[in-house]
């Protein structure tokens, strides 16, 4: 019987032996989880202020495009009615002076009229055109 208990002592201890490392490989796997834990904490801290930065800077690049499509439109506006006020300045320009040419040719065949009318009549004329001022 009592080589069967030192067999069994035996088995025992193998089995402690045994456990032991297992717990000893388990710690050390755990310390290994621990360090990549550690290690990828560390690069989300990294990551999310980097995507803290870049929201940022599309926040503000959204803003100065916004800004950017409004002057943009602004110049676009200002450039249309320049452009139709200039257009209507020279529609104005052109009846003026398609008025004033009309007016010209009249009043020159008024004149002439006159003047031959006076010449008709015996009426000395001061619209010479061969006297010399």
């Amino acid at each position: 019987m009592r080589v069967k208990m030192t067999e069994h002592g035996a088995a025992l201890q193998t089995y402690n032996q045994e456990l032991v490392k297992c717990l000893e490989d388990l710690k050390i796997r755990k310390n290994e989880v621990r360090a990549m834990i550690y290690k990828e904490q560390a690069e989300k801290v990294v990551i999310e202020k980097n995507i803290k930065a870049l929201q940022d800077k599309l926040l503000l690049l959204t803003q100065n495009l916004q800004q950017h499509e409004e002057m943009y439109e602004s110049y676009e506006t200002t450039i249309q009615e320049t452009e139709n006020g200039f257009r209507k300045i020279l529609e104005s320009s052109q009846t003026l002076l398609h008025m004033v040419q009309h007016e010209v040719i009249r009043l020159d065949s008024s004149q002439n009229i006159s003047l031959d009318n006076m010449m008709i009549k015996g009426i000395p004329s001061y619209h010479n055109e061969n006297v010399n001022y």
